[in-house]
């Protein structure tokens, strides 16, 4: 097998700690010696132990062995020895990476401190995966901001409700049981006041398993949503962030902070709350992957901001016209040239509807 191989397989571990390890990556490590797998490992949920750790403790003994790891391994003391010092007292003799990891803490030196004991390093064997894996917490390091996933949930014609406001259940079970794996991929699920107060809802991740939940976010300026709603109710056993702009009332604050909720103010910006504020402020909390569940005026402000990094719609083979809801609120544009452009990852069929995975450009 190549190293593409093995840091594919890589690859694929790593997937499994996404929504699991923030504010840490998540990294896979595959640890193989004449083309037999010795050890194999991930982040673990909260960020330790490492994938490495994992892979070394599995092999037992790696002399000798080639480590493939997705990110470069820590040079720093933390909660836990560097990775770096780990594989070298291993005694492995080859590591590959896919990524140098642009945390000034470690940028290079993991590398370094490997090349200087005499282990061959070999950098960038499938970096685009991994960058694309851990788009999220390569965004926060190095602009302070979560990766944003829009998702919406329409019919063929772009709607989410009809006129009198009914959408349950415009999407099928399948695409449901979807997005559900969806939150779990994700640090956190977000929501807007008017979206949590027409819904209720729960946003956690249901009918799969899970073994966690997500984070619960919802913005609402004025802490308009009910403290006894579902996410009230729940807010000592899932986490739950209420992030409000500087008027929120006193008593409002006071109600959703006796429910156990995080309250995390913002700024206003025109009028409304400053978004790219926003999004900082739950980054610094530690977020790298949110997913955004609606409603329409959240996303579109999302989108004109330009702080949606990818966006999966979910279709369902129905028409409600016109006079339904739009899956978006204005966009405030003039001409097409403008139109806010994305590029088609994915397509997936879900039972009688279908998932379209896309990037912005």
């Amino acid at each position: 097998m190549t190293d593409e191989d093995h840091m594919a397989h890589a690859l694929a571990l790593a997937g499994r700690g996404l929504g699991r390890t923030w504010p840490n990556p998540a990294v896979g490590c595959v640890i193989v010696r004449d083309g037999r797998i010795l050890g194999r490992g991930w982040t673990q949920p909260g960020g330790r132990p490492h994938a490495e750790r994992r892979a070394l403790d599995q092999a037992g003994e790696a002399r000798g062995a080639t480590a493939y790891v997705t990110l470069e391994p820590c040079a720093h003391h933390g909660q836990t020895p560097p990775c770096s010092e780990a594989l070298i007292a291993a005694g492995v003799a080859r590591v590959v990476t896919a990524l140098t990891d642009p945390d000034p803490r470690v940028s290079g030196k993991g590398h370094a401190m490997l090349r200087a004991e005499g282990i061959a390093v070999t950098q960038d064997v499938l970096a685009d995966e991994a960058r694309r894996l851990n788009a999220g917490f390569l965004k926060r390091v190095t602009q302070g901001l979560p990766m944003v996933t829009l998702k919406l949930a329409t019919t063929i014609d772009g709607r989410i409700a009809t006129a009198s406001g009914e959408s349950r259940w415009i999407t099928g079970p399948d695409a449901r049981r979807y997005v559900h794996a969806l939150r779990l991929g994700h640090d956190a699920v977000m929501v807007g006041a008017g979206t949590a107060r027409a819904d209720d809802p729960d946003l956690t991740a249901r009918d799969i398993g899970a073994s966690h939940q997500p984070v619960r976010i919802v913005l609402d300026r004025l802490l308009a949503h009910a403290p006894d709603s579902r996410l009230g109710r729940t807010a000592q056993t899932s986490p739950v962030w209420m992030v409000h702009g500087p008027n929120a009332p006193t008593a409002a604050r006071a109600a959703w902070a006796a429910t156990g909720a995080a309250l995390i103010p913002c700024p206003m910006k025109d009028g409304h709350m400053d978004l790219t504020a926003a999004l900082r402020a739950l980054a610094g909390r530690g977020l790298t992957r949110i997913l955004c569940e609606g409603g329409g005026t959240l996303a579109a402000a999302l989108i004109r901001a330009g702080l949606v990094d990818d966006l999966i719609q979910i279709t369902a083979g129905r028409l409600i016209g016109a006079e339904g809801t739009p899956a978006l609120g204005p966009l405030a544009l003039s001409h097409l040239a403008d139109a806010p452009a994305f590029h088609l990852r994915s397509q997936t069929r879900l039972g009688p509807d279908s998932a379209s995975h896309w990037s912005r450009l």
